[in-house]
């Protein structure tokens, strides 16, 4: 057996090790309480996760390209009220827009993710054809974004009062189901399939890891730094925008203070679940392993009295190996 073909269990472990650390979680916490292993516990997590999956699968497509974003929070914070204000019954008194009848649910829902094709595309423009650092552009756009959602929220006559007492549809998106499973689970689902088709079977997919990988290699190939940024960022934000819109109708209410530091979560989310620092490397089986890793830790030490203070502790530890992790992998391979 030569050295191309031989089985090494410690490169198996190094390159699964999101894999392991879940399994490791669930067994231990289910040891500690059996009552964690069941169909109902199990759901709840996946339907917390929901929009954290769709929320990191946006962040995904900015990480692969080899850039980052700090505003997809406050994006998924101002769709949320976009689609909580259109989602509104016609006969409660404090309606958001008094003139505007009820609302199929399609149309908050299609209006929340505008909204993040509107800022995603502003990022991109701003990343791409201003030249301004990603990191700063977004961070800009974040200031933006919390600015644009305290103004709106606070426009008369709502004076910034928590947005509720939505239409039965809208409420049915964000806890109904079909056959047992949540229609936010199935839209997560679908989300997951969609962005896996696009990047593994698309040469869309493949120019987006060229890009994030080497970008003056991809440059000089003819590929279209400008135009890979803009469709990066714009496919974030169109995510992102449809997660405000989940978050609304999940939780039944908005405000301006929904989708604080959800950015760092879905960059964590990316990280652990092995999409490099460096960009050009990810997978959206990993991205999704991620989110579920910590939405265990989150609902699983609540779930067995553990002090939810060291929630963050165990997040941190298990950021700080994933990337040690990443730079060891791919420092063996250069």
């Amino acid at each position: 057996m030569n050295e191309k073909t031989k089985f090494h269990p410690k490169e198996l472990i190094i390159n699964n090790a999101i894999y392991f650390i879940l399994l490791a979680l669930i067994i231990i916490i289910g040891v500690i309480s059996p009552n964690f292993f069941s169909l109902d516990v199990f759901r709840d997590i996946f339907m917390q996760s929901s929009v954290r999956i769709v929320m990191a699968l946006g962040c995904m497509f900015i990480i692969i390209s080899g850039s980052a974003d700090l505003s997809g929070g406050r994006m998924l914070g101002l769709a949320a009220l976009v689609a909580g204000s259109l989602a509104q019954q016609a006969s409660y008194t404090a309606k958001f827009w008094p003139q505007l009848p009820e609302m199929p649910v399609v149309v908050p829902v299609l209006a929340s993710m505008l909204v993040g094709v509107a800022f995603g595309a502003f990022n991109g423009w701003a990343v791409s054809k201003l030249r301004v650092p990603a990191f700063l552009a977004t961070l800009g756009s974040q200031m933006i974004l919390f600015g644009v959602s305290s103004l709106y929220f606070n426009k008369a006559p709502n004076n910034s009062q928590p947005l509720g007492s939505f239409t039965e549809g809208f409420s049915s998106f964000g806890s109904g189901s079909v056959l047992e499973v949540p229609y936010l689970i199935i839209v997560a689902a679908v989300c997951l399939v969609a962005v896996w088709l696009l990047l593994t079977k698309t040469c869309m997919g493949k120019d987006i890891f060229a890009v994030g990988g080497n970008p003056e290699a991809a440059r000089v190939s003819g590929i279209s730094l400008f135009k890979m940024q803009m469709i990066t960022f714009t496919l974030a934000g169109l995510l992102y925008g449809l997660s405000g819109s989940m978050e609304a109708a999940r939780t039944g209410s908005a405000t301006s203070a929904y989708g604080n530091a959800y950015e760092l979560d879905a960059i964590a989310s990316c990280i652990v679940g092995g999409c490099s620092i460096t960009g050009g490397v990810g997978t959206v089986g990993g991205v999704f392993a991620g989110v579920i890793i910590f939405n265990v830790i989150s609902y699983g030490l609540t779930f067995i009295g553990i002090s939810p203070y060291w929630q963050n502790v165990v997040k941190g530890l298990i950021i700080i190996g994933a990337v040690a992790l990443d730079v060891r992998k791919y420092a063996r391979k250069d």
